[in-house]
């Protein structure tokens, strides 16, 4: 159980890394015997979840692919109820979408009843700094974390509202956190407005928006749906850690 105990905490420091490492740093952040992470790490190289590279170091390996997609199906299957409420109570298509490197990835969604609706197709990839969930998600990070993703990714134009530039989109993190929810306000497609939220408390990094079309998400339903999807997410947070 400890040798188990120790893989799944060196995979984990792998991932904070950003997916690869050495193993003089896997030492220093676990803080086992080098012989202890070398056995370790042989094992999980045999197994397909740690790749060596051609410097020497180690990183996440492609078994682990799998293991993601499964897991990224149960946490829509465990979502979808919360999201169905919040259709429920707001009547606007619901999404739950996570942080994929530097792309956010939409994992689940439970579509509006009304005939014109947004949809967006669950596996879809997007750059964070147009989506509504995608600047949420960054809300959540060290505001230098936040920005080096942008610059990463680069912040083209969707619409003539995109923020473009990291110093604005520094000022809307502060916004965010201030508000407690991000807003897409035709940033990613013109009449389309989305209001997104961190699942805060949750075992990991996600975050869950109401979007609709502008005439139907005016700011007095911002205002109004705002505290609905919180406590959507805070109850989705707890859920998924019992669940855990």
């Amino acid at each position: 159980m400890q040798s188990l105990d120790r893989a799944f905490a060196l995979l984990e420091i792998m991932a904070d890394a950003g997916g690869e490492i050495s193993l003089s740093q896997l030492a220093d952040s676990s803080g086992l015997p080098l012989p202890t992470i070398h056995r370790l790490i042989r094992t999980l190289v045999d197994n397909g979840y740690v790749r060596q590279l051609p410097s020497r170091r180690y990183a996440l390996g492609p078994r682990l692919i799998g293991l993601g997609e499964s897991a990224s199906r149960m946490l829509g299957t465990w979502a979808r109820p919360h999201l169905a409420h919040l259709v429920e109570e707001l009547g606007e298509t619901a999404n739950l979408a996570m942080l994929d490197g530097d792309k956010v990835v939409y994992v689940a969604q439970v579509p509006s009843p009304h005939a014109m609706r947004m949809f967006t197709e669950v596996g879809r990839r997007v750059l964070p700094h147009s989506a509504g969930v995608g600047k949420a998600l960054l809300a959540q990070l060290p505001e230098n974390e936040a920005l080096s993703t942008v610059r990463r990714t680069g912040m083209p134009a969707s619409t003539d509202r995109t923020i473009t530039t990291p110093e604005a989109f520094a000022h809307e993190m502060t916004r965010i956190r201030d508000a407690g929810y991000a807003i897409d306000d035709g940033e990613q497609e013109i009449g389309v407005r989305c209001l997104a939220v961190p699942v805060q408390g949750g075992p990991a990094m996600m975050a869950i928006s109401i979007s609709g079309p502008e005439a139907r998400v005016s700011w007095d339903f911002v205002e109004t749906a705002a505290p609905i999807v919180r406590e959507a997410a805070l109850s989705l947070a707890g859920d998924l850690n019992n669940q855990s």
